[in-house]
């Protein structure tokens, strides 16, 4: 039996410029980090030639190709596994539609465990561009990179998307006493909607394209990460509310669909009782919704936001792990 742990992770800024519409013509560049919320991935053989895969449901097939499961179907199909195998997964937090990127987390730490199941230890840059791979360019899914990067590599990191298709993972190397400063300043809440990115990220892809000012916006955006990843390396933690609450009105110009007049109602009662700035995590319309306050803050934000649950979190430094291996088993570098 084989289990990988691959982080979830929230994004401060940028998100947006890693679509492929933004970043074919011009660097996108985010600022993100893993949590301390995971998706485990159990990867153990079968006695029979079948392939078992558990999620929301449970699929037997006789062949890889008959799975319906998209993401396990091409995941087997690139580690050349062909049966004989049972995988399942179980999430810390929901698994859809939530903005922690759990698709991407999810793929990568599937990649991760079939790699481990065949005795080879994949690095984190193989994981994420072949997680790419599947979801983009296999699967067709309107997304971007940013989740598959950070799932992969963990810690607090500036990510670049380069025309070429390369990728620039960069460690935010911040003082000990900022950091904690800024885990303890940050509040993370569910609202308990559930969303298809995909539609919104599609709409979001066509509007880049189509120069509308889509574009401009997205510009910004990236201006943010950059200037966001220089002031927390060096410690100014102060600057990330005002940052996100600029982000945030960039980020709801994009497209029909991140936001709405409850998001919107949400994010004014909190900015009322000390919120400096927030966003919805993700593609938006809903998931979760992030804000920076001063901790003394934090409990009247809550107390004035009942319709929303709160989920403490702490930063994850490390990606995707093997976290159990049968004993006996050797394993050679991918």
């Amino acid at each position: 039996m084989i289990i990988s742990r691959t982080p979830l992770r929230i994004s401060f800024a940028g998100g947006g410029t890693d679509l492929p519409a933004f970043y074919h013509n011009e660097p996108g560049t985010v600022v993100s980090t893993a949590i301390d919320k995971y998706i485990y991935i159990t990867v153990n053989p079968k006695f029979d030639r079948k392939v078992r895969a558990s999620y929301s449901v449970t699929e037997i097939v006789d062949t890889v190709d008959d799975l319906r499961h998209e993401l396990i179907r091409e995941a087997l199909r690139l580690v050349d596994i062909d049966g004989g195998i049972e995988i399942t997964s179980i999430s810390d937090i929901p698994s859809q539609g939530t903005g922690l990127g759990s698709s991407s987390t999810y793929t990568v730490g599937l990649l991760n465990a079939l790699y481990a199941y065949k005795g080879k230890m994949a690095g984190a840059e193989r994981l994420a561009r072949e997680a790419c791979q599947i979801e983009i360019n296999i699967c067709g899914k309107p997304i971007g990179k940013q989740d598959q990067y950070i799932a992969a590599y963990g810690g607090l990191k500036r990510i670049t998307f380069l025309p070429d298709e390369g990728v620039e993972v960069t460690p935010l190397l911040m003082p000990k006493r900022a950091r904690c400063q800024l885990e303890s300043s940050l509040l993370l809440l569910y609202t308990g909607m559930v969303r298809s990115a995909d539609t919104i990220l599609a709409r979001q892809s066509a509007n880049t394209r189509n120069g509308n000012g889509a574009r401009t916006h997205l510009r910004g955006m990236r201006d943010l990460a950059h200037h966001l990843s220089t002031a927390l390396a060096q410690g100014e933690v102060g600057v990330m509310g005002n940052y996100l609450h600029e982000g945030w009105l960039q980020k709801r110009s994009l497209a029909e669909g991140i936001s709405n007049p409850t998001i919107d109602e949400w994010y004014e009662r909190a900015r009322q009782q000390g919120a400096l700035g927030g966003k919805i995590l993700g593609a938006g319309g809903g998931g979760f919704l992030l804000l920076y306050a001063p901790p003394a803050y934090h409990p009247q934000i809550i107390n004035a936001l009942p319709e929303l649950r709160p989920i403490p979190f702490q930063f994850e430094s490390q990606g995707s792990r093997i976290i159990y291996v049968e004993e006996g088993e050797t394993y050679e570098s991918v």
